[in-house]
């Protein structure tokens, strides 16, 4: 009886917490987004000095600012090329959100380079319960998969349990 409850209640908070990924997604693809239009408006901005200044690419210009025999400016051009690989991450992630589904948004998001990332989306994050029918289904698979592994060890004790006392009777008969 006490087994039955403790399942019940491990199933009932996998399900609360699995219906919270999805709100969660959201939250960091709109954190994502913002991320994103700065880092772009940061990297168009070194697209256009490159270009007024001749330099066949923003890569050649940064190739050229290393180079340089200051050290404030090797320091801005590894900034710069800091910001530029940002931006391909946050573009591989905008991509993500855009086409991807729920688990591919959630080993995006999970990934130990962006857990300041996370931790930033985690700061104003507000639960609560999604309205799309996919979320609710993802949160019910996801709670009956947690569950069952939760009690993986109970059940197999159980049969553990079961397959002694029935090589007993079978010795005893």
């Amino acid at each position: 009886m006490i087994v039955n409850l403790f399942d019940k209640l491990i199933f009932a908070c996998a399900f609360i917490v699995s219906l919270q990924l999805p709100q969660l997604s959201d939250h960091y693809q709109q954190h994502l987004a913002g991320l994103y239009h700065a880092t772009k408006w940061q990297v168009d901005g070194y697209a256009k000095t490159a270009k007024q200044y001749n330099f066949s690419s923003t890569q050649a210009m940064i190739n050229r600012h290393l180079a340089n025999t200051e050290p404030s400016v090797r320091a801005d051009a590894n900034q710069k090329q800091q910001t530029l690989l940002q931006f391909a991450d946050l573009k591989k992630g905008m991509a993500i959100f855009d086409q991807g589904n729920l688990l591919q948004k959630m080993l995006y998001m999970f990934s130990p380079e962006r857990v300041d990332r996370l931790q930033s989306t985690l700061d104003n994050f507000k639960l609560g319960i999604p309205l799309t029918a996919s979320a609710v289904l993802f949160a019910l698979v996801l709670a009956m998969l947690l569950n069952q592994l939760l009690m993986l060890p109970h059940t197999l004790y159980v049969r553990r349990k079961k397959r002694i006392a029935s090589d007993a009777v079978k010795f005893n008969s």
